[in-house]
């Protein structure tokens, strides 16, 4: 991280300032009410010096040659830091649900559970998820399992993100 970030970031960012800046990419996701899919994103991390970074991805999918077909999910909100490692993250999605999730830095990984969820009359039923994020080989990866619409928690989406 350039010293200039790094004499901005807030002290208890520091355990996951290696998730700022621009990251693209591809994955997968699969579940079992739907069909099996890949798709793109979008993931811009930043922060201004406060205890929390903002986070915003954008993701569409694809087909078999990696073109854009329509837009997908699109969730914004913020990792909250806190001392110790412990971090708090609020999300906004398009779906029309509202999450928090809490968790910790476990190593070189971010492992978050959700705390609570809530979602408009004419949001699909979701109970809630894992998410975890990782540094690896200079990329930024990223998976969520999921419980929703009746089924338990299980696997959904996986990506690779590239710094931008």
């Amino acid at each position: 991280m350039p010293s200039e970030l790094a004499s901005k970031l807030h002290p208890d960012c520091t355990p996951v300032a290696w998730m700022l800046g621009s990251w693209r990419g591809n994955g997968h996701g699969h579940y079992p009410t739907i069909e099996k899919f890949h798709h793109t994103e979008e993931l811009v991390v930043s922060h201004d010096g406060r205890p929390f970074l903002s986070y915003v991805s954008r993701a569409w999918l694809i087909d078999d040659h990696a073109e854009k077909i329509r837009p997908a999910a699109s969730e914004s909100g913020f990792l909250r830091c806190r001392p110790g490692g412990e971090i708090e993250m609020v999300l906004a999605h398009s779906t029309g649900v509202v999450e928090v999730w809490s968790g910790r830095m476990d190593g070189r990984r971010l492992e978050l559970v959700t705390d609570s969820v809530a979602r408009t009359g004419s949001a699909k039923e979701y109970v809630g998820g894992r998410r975890h994020y990782e540094l690896l080989d200079g990329d930024l990866v990223w998976s969520m399992d999921m419980a929703a619409v009746g089924e338990p928690i299980q696997p959904h989406l996986w990506t690779r993100l590239k710094p931008d």
